[in-house]
């Protein structure tokens, strides 16, 4: 006799047989809905946020601008951070919709809905409920879950909306690896289509490698050894992936812009890139970088919450240390088992990594997502009473909620004293959005701890999704306009006065601070210094290069003015917007400022 959750799988499965339309518009609806409000909705409402994101999209201008293609540039000076598939894309929506914030972002907010795609398509093929199944769509509810909690967690939103290249990397790392297992697991069925998804996980590798460099194969590339090493055939899947074929794939795509980028700049490429960008991020601090080991312990768990309150769970379930059982396992059963070492690989890549950011760990989200949305399918079609590890998980869930309420409710008084957004906590404040955040994530604890005590904890899954999708539309996107007010949208109006002001041959100089995105709207460039010291000695030596009389545009706030020596009847004000200040100053003034300490 058949569980409550498993008669609800098979009526589930029977109604989309005799549906077929609303089976094939079903997930593209679900994609489409949560897609569009977590990466597109008000995708383009705020500003370039500093200190990265201009630095991206002011690349990509350039290319448009000058023509050059291979080689990019920011603020008249190489960049060589990145590879140029990023700024590619960029320029591409530059041309198609306009220089704006929605094409910096575009291609990320498209890279989270491609990522949704493939997870859904692969757990649709693959996600099974139970070993031996009857339904006959069985896995359509575990690819929906899998495609919710890829998109729905802190850090895919984040980096989903900001135009650097970490999403789209993940995007292309992700769907590389998931090509590689649907070829995998297609030779056991004797599909003549195996080697065309060998051949897709190839090109996207090769797209990973032209996005952010050579990790874009080291990942995928250790992720797929140590998968294979532990089922035990490695050197069979080897030779069926045709890794000739696939080093010419790779090589065809890749190698041409980066034998044109060096030919056109030799050993400064060369080092910058390989040596710097590279190799000393692996190896030792790069730009003060620094964290404990255990800093993606916390990155996990704060960037993919709530879902990674069920992960220890989820991974449990597997139990992957009984390797004797999983190599007698047929191939498509092996999904979780390889996201499970998709997931480690990469965080233990990067924990022993010296260099730690955040957004390093995007790329295993997709590999969490699918431990999660198996266990929970798994759950939901079994109905057990829920065990202590899930009931103890599903608590947590309900306490963390709690404590986002609260975060939410004191966030005006959280946000006081910082000097660069002396008004946020006011205008949060005003919003209401404090409050009714709160109200709405007690609400969301409120539903997971009642489902909790009628032991209904299957729906918990649902009941997250639907207050995490009301949360970003209701809280997150309006309170982030609220920030730009305060963050950004300074910089910005004093960028156009900077565009309308400027004169022929004027040096435009920000102290203090270092803001790439006044390069971007003002475009124009920008020499940034950050000590008053250094900033005399330049401005003292531009003095004097040039004819009298001429002038110089200082953006700084106004202390920084008086910590130079000028005083207010010394320069013309030209714009002000808290806490900057534009002003243009005659170069004779400079040569009579006094020597700062």
């Amino acid at each position: 006799m058949k569980g409550l959750g498993e008669q609800q799988a098979v009526d589930f499965g029977r109604y989309w047989n005799k549906h077929p339309i609303a089976a094939k518009l079903t997930p593209v609806v679900w994609i489409l809905v949560i897609g569009g409000i977590a990466f597109l909705w008000n995708l383009g409402s705020t500003g370039l946020v500093d200190e990265t994101e201009p630095l991206f999209a002011e690349a990509a201008r350039q290319m448009t601008e000058t023509g050059d293609w291979v080689t990019p540039y920011f603020n008249q000076e190489t960049r060589f951070d990145k590879p140029p598939l990023i700024y590619w894309l960029m320029a591409i929506a530059y041309q198609t919709i306009g220089v704006h914030e929605w094409a910096v972002r575009l291609p990320s907010a498209i890279s989270a809905i491609a990522l949704m795609g493939m997870v859904f398509y692969t757990l649709r093929q693959f996600g099974a409920f139970t070993e031996t199944q009857t339904v006959s769509r069985p896995h359509e509810l575990t690819a929906l879950i899998g495609s919710s909690l890829v998109a729905l967690h802190p850090l895919t939103i984040a980096w989903a909306r900001t135009g650097v290249s970490d999403m789209l990397l993940t995007g292309c790392i992700g769907i590389a690896l998931m090509a590689f297992f649907c070829g995998y697991a297609a030779i056991e069925k004797s599909e003549g289509n195996a080697f065309r998804w060998y051949v897709v996980c190839y090109l996207f590798i090769a797209l990973a490698i032209l996005t952010k460099g050579p990790v874009g194969i080291v990942l995928p590339g250790l992720v797929i050894a140590a998968f294979l090493c532990y089922v035990g055939n490695f050197k069979s899947v080897l030779r069926e992936m045709r890794p000739f074929w696939g080093l010419l794939i790779i090589l065809a795509i890749a190698l041409p812009w980066y034998a044109l980028v060096t030919l056109a700049n030799g050993e400064a490429f060369i080092h910058s890139f390989f040596g710097y960008h590279n190799i000393e991020r692996f190896t030792e601090v790069v730009n003060r970088h620094r964290a404990p080991w255990y800093f993606y312990f916390v990155v996990v768990f704060l960037g993919f919450a709530p879902w990674s309150l069920y992960l220890p769970v989820a991974i449990a379930r597997l139990q992957p240390w009984k390797r004797s059982i999983w190599k007698h396992q047929p191939r498509s059963a092996h999904l979780g088992l390889f996201a499970f070492f998709w997931f480690i690989t990469i965080f233990l890549f990067f924990t022993i990594a010296v260099t730690k950011l955040p957004s390093y760990v995007l790329p295993l989200m997709p590999a969490s997502a699918i431990l999660v949305a198996l266990w929970w399918s798994e759950h939901i079609i079994q109905v057990p009473p829920p065990a202590w590890e899930v009931r103890l998980s599903a608590a947590c869930n309900g306490i963390f909620f709690l404590i986002v309420a609260g975060l939410l409710f004191y966030a005006p008084q959280l946000v006081q004293g910082d000097r660069a957004l002396p008004n946020l906590a006011t205008q949060l404040q005003q919003s209401g959005l404090p409050l009714l955040g709160a109200a709405i994530a007690l609400s969301i604890a409120g539903a997971v701890l009642l489902l909790l005590w009628r032991q209904q904890t299957r729906w918990l899954w649902l009941t997250n999704t639907l207050g995490l999708l009301l949360l970003i539309g209701v809280v997150l996107l309006p309170a982030s306009s609220i920030v730009d007010s305060q963050r950004q949208l300074p910089l910005r109006q004093l960028s156009q006065v900077i565009a309308q002001e400027k004169q022929p041959g004027e040096e435009i100089v920000m102290i203090g601070v270092k803001k790439p995105s006044v390069v971007f709207y003002s475009r124009q460039p920008v020499t940034f210094k950050l000590r008053s010291r250094s900033t005399l000695e330049y401005l003292r030596e531009y003095a004097s290069r040039q004819p009298e009389p001429a002038t110089v545009l200082i953006l700084s706030s106004p202390d920084k003015l008086t910590h130079l020596g000028l005083q207010p009847d010394q320069y013309q004000p030209l714009g002000e917007a808290v806490p900057y200040q534009l002003v243009r100053v005659s170069t004779r003034v400079i040569t009579q400022l006094p020597e700062r300490e």
